[in-house]
This record gives structure tokens, sequence and C-alpha cells, in this order.
């Protein structure tokens, strides 16, 4: 009696629905029935059953069987009639097709070890082989992950992927349970990370967490940090997972990422207290953008969210004169240096009128640093003033400033420099003059000598002969009366 097998669906594969109503489903690992039909690659080399049909007697014995099994939903009874071609002699085909439909049996009764005895046999003697061989490693996989036997699903599934099987969506979940399970967490986030592309934006907060947790245990904070801000999307007010994440790239000397979360937190509203707030600021200004650091603080000083100490005030003014916004400075330091009488503030104040070409107001308020005193750089903030003066033309005076700033060892240098340029710029000038008024005598000269040549002649004088005399006396003075180099 010829009986091909794909007739009655008999192979270990088409207990899907069964197994999914029986229970015996991966406890949070699967979420399709255990045995499950999967794509393969290459088949393995098996030396395949060269029989091809039952004899009329076992053929009706094994009909019997599945009928009981596949219609009636008896296992026992379809164990009894199967249990009656064990003693009989069998044909590898016939021999094949019974411990498959054992392996079925056994599954349903819960027998999962007896089970997988029947498909192990049913591989050795040929009856399972090609493509079906590669499958049953699958089969046999999943069922050593239902009895918890994690060795041995971890070696089947290994056979199983070294044999060209390709895991689809399910079957990497599978993967990085089993590999958690044996605490190689590495290969677990490998086949973990495929689950989450394949779920794309539909990935459950399960398959989310359990990476989290690998992520914890391989210390990958960034990836951590990557898939918390993720959890952010859909939980934009959970504060905890804000502070997780800028904490995990803070850890990792991620300093820009965790500055763009707690930027993020700020324009969300989430920072409320001073440290917090003061923390976005120093923030910005660690990154180089001090005018933001500034704008922040100022804010938040309005909105009564942070002191207006003399610290936090004089931050204000080094920020916005840092980012050369010095008129928005003025005020801010005056406030500063009025709330402390100090010398330090009136001094940065003079700074930023300077700036500013305000050069009257630079030089008041260099000089009430000087009576307010403290000053770390006293005898510079003497060239600052004579610095202001120049600039007002009152050359004398910026000198005066100019020496006295070298009897201070923080100005003597810059003093002295500036002493020097003034003299040289003298010297420059007094060379300037002179050579335009020896200039001017030499045209006087000649004018004089035409004026002569008239007079020896008997000629008519033009009226600038007249004058010729007192012209050159003048200049001659203005010579005399220049200093000497």
């Amino acid at each position: 009696m010829k009986r091909r097998e794909n007739r009655k669906s008999v192979c270990i594969q088409t207990k899907r629905g069964r197994g999914a109503r029986r229970g015996r489903i991966w406890s949070d690992v699967l979420s399709a029935g255990v045995l499950v039909a999967v794509t393969t690659g290459t088949a393995a080399a098996q030396a395949a059953c060269v029989a091809t049909e039952f004899s009329t007697t076992t053929g009706q014995i094994y009909l019997n069987a599945e009928t009981e099994l596949l219609q009636n939903d008896d296992a026992t009874a379809a164990l009894a009639e199967l249990n009656k071609l064990r003693s009989m002699e069998l044909n590898c085909y016939e021999r094949g097709a019974m411990l498959r439909l054992s392996a079925n049996i056994s599954m349903d009764t819960g027998d999962n070890a007896a089970a997988v005895r029947d498909l192990e046999e049913a591989i050795r003697i040929g009856a399972i082989s090609g493509d079906q061989v590669l499958l049953t490693y699958y089969n046999i996989a999943q069922l050593y992950m239902v009895s918890d036997d994690i060795a041995r699903a971890h070696d089947y599934m290994e056979r199983w992927l070294d044999g060209g099987g390709q895991p689809g969506r399910d079957q990497n979940w599978q993967l990085a349970i089993l590999y958690q399970k044996l605490e190689n967490y590495q290969q677990s986030v490998v086949y973990a990370e495929r689950v989450l592309d394949a779920d794309g934006e539909n990935a459950e907060r399960q398959v989310l967490d359990f990476l989290l947790y690998l992520y914890d245990r391989t210390g990958d904070r960034v990836k951590k940090a990557e898939l918390l801000e993720r959890l952010l999307d859909d939980n934009p007010n959970e504060r905890r997972l804000w502070d997780v994440v800028s904490g995990l790239y803070f850890e990792n000397n991620e300093e820009r990422k965790a500055f763009e979360v707690q930027k993020a937190m700020y324009l969300a509203d989430i920072l409320q207290t001073e440290d917090e707030l003061m923390r976005i600021v120093n923030f910005y200004n660690s990154f180089n953008t001090p005018y933001e650091a500034a704008k922040v603080l100022e804010r938040e000083m309005n909105r009564g969210r942070i002191s207006r100490s003399g610290e936090n005030m004089e931050l204000l003014a080094d920020l916005f004169q840092v980012s050369r916004e010095f008129d928005r400075a003025i005020p801010v330091i005056l406030q500063a240096a009025q709330m402390g009488n100090s010398g330090e503030m009136y001094k940065r104040l003079g700074r930023s009128y300077f700036e500013l070409g305000q050069y009257e107001d630079a030089v008041g308020a260099f000089q009430e640093a000087i009576r307010s005193g403290g000053l770390n750089e006293p005898g510079y903030t003497r060239v600052l003033i004579g610095q202001s003066l120049y600039e007002l033309d009152r050359k004398n005076d910026a000198a005066d400033y100019f020496r006295e700033a070298t009897e201070f060892a923080d100005g003597r240098q810059a003093g002295a420099a500036w002493l020097g340029f003034l003299r040289a710029e003298r010297v420059t000038e007094i060379a300037l003059q002179r050579s335009q008024l020896e200039i001017r005598l030499h045209g006087l000269e000649n004018e004089k000598s035409s004026c002569d040549e008239f007079v020896s002649l008997g000629k008519f004088l033009p009226e600038t002969c007249t004058t010729i005399d007192a012209r050159l006396g003048q200049v001659l003075s203005q010579l005399e009366a220049l200093p000497s180099a």
C-alpha cells in the first residue's frame, strides 16, 4: 500500500495549531507555536531512505494511528495503534513515518524528550533527509527550549544556523533569549537588535526593555542612552528617563549628547531648580556659546528661578563681555559693582565702556575701580586709564598714568611700552614738523634769492618780496623752537 506523507501532513511542523492550543509555547520567548515552518538553506547530507511505501498491513495500522491523533484528537489511542508497528518488521520508509508520528504523539502528551529521541532516530536512519533535516534541527531546538534544556537547545540552533538556516524576526528573538540565558550577552545583543530593526517603529516595550537589559550587561551606555531617547518620544514627561539618558552620556564622556538631552529637558520646562538651570548655563558656556548661556541666565533671573546673587551677576557680566555684548554687559556690571562695591567689577565696567568707545565713561569707571580697591591688577588698570586718555588725545595725562603703572609689577611692562610708544610717536611728530619746516624754509630761501635778483637788476619788486624776510624769520624761529629728539 503506497502512502505519501504529504497526504495527511504528518511531518512534525504541521502540529502548529495543536501545540498552540495545548499551551506548549515558550514562556516569554515565542510568539508562534513550538513547531513552525522556517526558511532553510542548503540541505544537510544524509543517507536517504530508498523505500517509498507502506505494506498493506503496516499502512492500515499507521492510518489508524494517524486518524486517532489528527481527527479524533486521542493521543492515547493513537499511541496504542502505533505501538503495534514497533513490534513489526518495518522498512526504512515505514520506520521513518512511524518515528515522526510517534514524535507528534509525544509532543501532544507533553513528552518532549521522547519526541526528540524519535526525531533524532529518524535523522539517523535517513528517514528525514535533505532540507527536512535542517528543519528538524530547528524543531528539536524548540523542544529543548520548551524543556528549558538551554545547552542542547543552543547546540541544535547552532546546527540549524551552520546548515544555512535563515532566521526571521521570531527566530532572531528566540536566539536572543537563548544566548541571554547562556549569559552570552554580546551574541544576544546581535539577535535582539535584528528584532528591533525588523519591528521598526512598532517595536513593543518588551523588546526595548530586553535590549536595555542587554546594554546594561554589555556596558554599552551610548546605545542604552539612544534607546532610552526612543522611549522618551512616547514618555516625554517621565523625568527618570531623562536623567538616566543624560547620566549615561556623561558616564561615557559623551558630553555633547548629554548637553543636548539637558537642553531638551530645559526647553520642555522639565528643569526647575536653580542648580538644574545653572547646569544648562554652564553647559552652553563650556561648549563655547557664551551668548546663549547669558540669555538663559538673564531669562531665569527675570523669572525668579535663578537668584540675583553677586556671583550670578558677575557670571552674567562675564558672559556678555566674552560674547562682546558690551552694551548689555554694562547695566549688569554696574549693578554687580554697586552690590559689592567691587573694584574688579568697576574695572570690568570700564572695559565695556572702552570697547564701546565711550572713553570718558571708561576713565571714570577705571578710576572708581582704583578707589574701590581689591584689584588683582592695579598697575594694568592704570594702563587702561592711560589708553582711554590717549584715545581722548590727552596724551600728557595718559603718560602720567603709564608712569604710575610702571610702579606695579603687573603694569610695569605695559606701562613702559606705552611710554616708549609715546616717546617714539613724539619723535616722529617732531621729525615730521622739522621736515615740513625745512621744506618750507628751502622754498622761502629760493623766493628770497629771486627778490634779491630783482633788486640788483632794478626791476619792479613783486608785493610778496616785501614780506619775505618776515616769513623767513618766522620759519627759522619755529625750527629753533622744536625740541631735540
